[in-house]
């Protein structure tokens, strides 16, 4: 995110954060919470989530070291707006927090910082829109498919292994779908050995399978 900052820009935007810690099923913050700050992960990861208005829970991403969220409040000069979204840690984790008046005053007097929010809004557009056509055209099987590649990339292991620490339900939250359908698309992957299933755990065996299960015909 800060890569196209200037190094003393970059520098200067760091050190107007303050390091928060969290513990794993930690709550950062709260859906309808006020958004106070903008959060850049420094290590661990965390789950973006929303409630339906029939109760439902979707999981919107998983975001991990080197992202961030919270950013809508880096352009809101005023009243805090209310949290569109739950952020809970899956892990031990930590973020640096930037408060949404400090983030202001840089861009005031960096307009590179600016440009900075205006690409990661525009990435966040772009996000919601693929999963919105996703939803809308896309059968759940591979939505499961597509969900699991992306977790895939977030826990690649430095020897190479994929071992996605998240259970079946977390899974159908993230793809749209029940948990009864998640598991037997799941089972359907075991068999032909593309994954193993452990309590608690997906193992992708096979990315190049799976890859090639979740593109359309």
């Amino acid at each position: 995110m800060l890569a196209p900052l200037s190094a003393d820009t970059r520098a200067l935007l760091l050190k107007s954060t303050r390091r928060r810690t969290f513990h794993r099923g930690e709550v950062v913050f709260h859906e309808g919470d006020p958004a106070d700050a903008l959060h850049l992960i420094e290590s661990g990861r965390f789950t973006v989530e929303v409630v339906t208005s029939f109760g439902d829970t979707v999981i919107l991403t998983v975001e991990s070291a080197g992202q961030y969220f919270g950013e809508l409040t880096a352009l809101r000069d005023g009243p805090a707006i209310p949290r569109t979204a739950t952020v809970t840690a899956l892990e031990p984790a930590s973020t640096l927090v930037l408060s949404g008046k400090a983030f202001r005053d840089l861009c005031d007097r960096n307009p590179g910082v600016l440009r900075v929010v205006v690409m990661m809004l525009a990435t966040r557009v772009s996000e919601l829109s693929d999963r919105l056509v996703e939803a809308m055209y896309v059968a759940a099987d591979q939505r499961v498919y597509r969900r699991l590649l992306d977790l895939a990339g977030t826990y690649t292991s430095p020897d190479g292994s994929q071992k996605i620490p998240l259970t079946q339900q977390q899974l159908a939250e993230m793809a749209g779908a029940t948990r009864a359908t998640v598991n037997q698309i799941l089972q359907r992957l075991a068999a032909a050995g593309t994954v193993a299933l452990h309590r608690g755990r997906i193992e992708i065996l096979d990315h190049e399978a799976l890859h090639r299960r979740s593109r359309l015909p």
